[in-house]
């Protein structure tokens, strides 16, 4: 059989590979960003706990929430243009990111260095100027959401489709622990100013990310471009009421509610009870590391498995992880030397629940492309990650609470003694995810056994 100019040897197209690259790229900027993002608002702007879960809550709510949208969007304009929209916006809101914090210091509102030295700035309204700059960064990446899952789509067949989200999953995981290798050696050699000159990472990556799509991206596959809005609709109809695919939005939320514990309450965690000296993003560099190396093997070993059935053997997974972490404060003397039981039992709960991740993820997206008619595919996909929306506004709100309740902020403190007797009790915050987990574990559990009693009859 002749093989169509843009298709390799091993059946994947030039497309299906520069939308994998610019992932990666993306991921690289996204994940820099994002592993210290709550502690960029507290120790370069000032929010307190709450504050700043809420607004990283937000941000990363609005960008699972807008894919929706802009997914059907995408499918309206087609993926190239829809990629150059959204990492013009990426590279403007990170190079704001960077930017801000030299207008404020300008302003006289605060010191940057090794330390921050606020002078005014925890009480001006001026550092919600962040919320525009988030919201740019929000826009663009919503379009990514659902553009290069969407893409992967149309670029493979029912053959490939599950080896190629393996890839792109592989992709993205290698792009996330990529970028959190920046940030502690950033933090080692200048200090708290590393979590503003990050941005400006971020924005070169985004930048390259553009420059290959402009020059690199042609897909042959243009099914859907060009509909009305009205046929838009009747898409985004038939997605909301298909009652299969909400609900298993909704059970799969309890996971990615674990899942996002990794940015919104294990930084400030690990620092606050292993010391100053701890470094989460290595900690959380675990997490991808894990994924690239297994996520290929266990999507070729559960194959001949349905979707539902490696997504169950995951959602039982991610409840033992959450106990794992707790068990670093409960452990005496070192296990081992020279390292916290904090970083130690982080470390393990991390792997577990990135093995839960690896029969989860490419396989839920697997399970929506499938679902998706010929040229809806963007907002197909885009409709997906509405489970991050939910996790992201419940996980982090949650951890903002749970943080001030359990691991509050030493500097609120007069004395050392007085903040170790408001944390002892620190390791609770993981038995809250692990109870999460649990339900959303058994509820799987019951939609499988449920769906496949109604295929059933449905044969008969």
């Amino acid at each position: 059989m002749t093989q169509s100019p843009q298709t390799n040897a091993k059946g994947f197209s030039k497309a299906f590979w520069v939308s994998n690259t610019v992932e990666l790229f993306e991921r690289m900027a996204y994940y820099a960003v994002f592993i210290v993002l709550t502690i960029y608002l507290s120790n370069i702007l000032g929010f307190n706990d709450f504050e700043a879960s809420m607004i990283s809550g937000l941000f990363s709510g609005g960008l699972y929430l807008l894919p929706i949208f802009t997914g059907a969007y995408a499918d309206k304009i087609g993926f190239r243009k829809s990629m150059i929209i959204a990492f013009s916006l990426l590279s403007a809101g990170y190079l704001g990111l960077g930017v801000l914090p030299t207008l404020l210091e300008a302003a006289g509102l605060v010191e940057y260095g090794e330390v921050t030295r606020f002078s005014g700035l925890a009480d001006s309204s001026e550092r919600w100027m962040i919320v525009p700059v988030l919201f740019v960064i929000m826009l663009g990446g919503s379009f990514i959401k659902s553009i290069i899952s969407a893409s992967v789509a149309k670029e493979t067949t029912e053959a490939t489709r599950a080896r190629g989200y393996s890839i792109f999953y592989m992709m993205v995981n290698f792009g996330a622990f990529t970028g959190k290798t920046i940030i502690d050696p950033l933090r080692n050699a200048i200090g708290e100013q590393a979590y503003i000159y990050i941005n400006f990472f971020s924005a070169t990556m985004t930048i390259l990310a553009l420059l290959s799509v402009v020059l690199l991206y042609k897909s042959a596959h243009t099914a859907g471009e060009g509909k009305s809005m009205r046929e838009i609709g009747q898409g985004f109809l038939r997605i909301i009421t298909n009652w299969r695919l909400l609900i298993l939005i909704l059970i799969v939320t309890g996971f990615w509610m674990v899942q996002q514990q990794l940015y919104a309450t294990m930084p400030k965690y690990v620092i606050r009870m292993a010391g100053e000296t701890a470094k989460p993003g290595w900690i959380a560099n675990v997490n991808p590391f894990v994924v690239v190396c297994c996520v290929s093997f266990i999507t070729k070993w559960m194959a001949k498995r349905t979707a539902i059935t490696s997504m169950n053997i995951g959602m039982f997974l991610i409840p033992v992880s959450a106990l794992l972490m707790a068990c670093g404060n409960l452990l005496g003397n070192e296990i081992i030397s020279g390292m916290s039981n904090i970083t130690l039992m982080m470390i393990l709960g991390i792997v577990v629940q990135a093995l839960a991740e690896c029969f989860i993820s490419p396989r839920y997206l697997e399970y929506f492309s499938l679902q998706a008619p010929e040229g809806e595919e963007g907002m197909y996909l885009g409709f997906s990650h509405l489970h991050s929306f939910l996790s992201s506004i419940f996980g982090f709100g949650i951890a903002g609470v749970l943080l001030t309740k359990y691991c509050p902020d030493p500097a609120l403190f007069a004395t050392r003694e007085a903040w170790e007797a408001a944390s002892a009790n620190a390791h609770y915050i993981w038995y809250y995810f692990a109870g999460i987990g649990l339900v959303a574990a058994i509820a799987l559990l019951i939609f499988a056994k449920t769906t496949e009693s109604i295929d059933k009859k449905k044969k008969v």
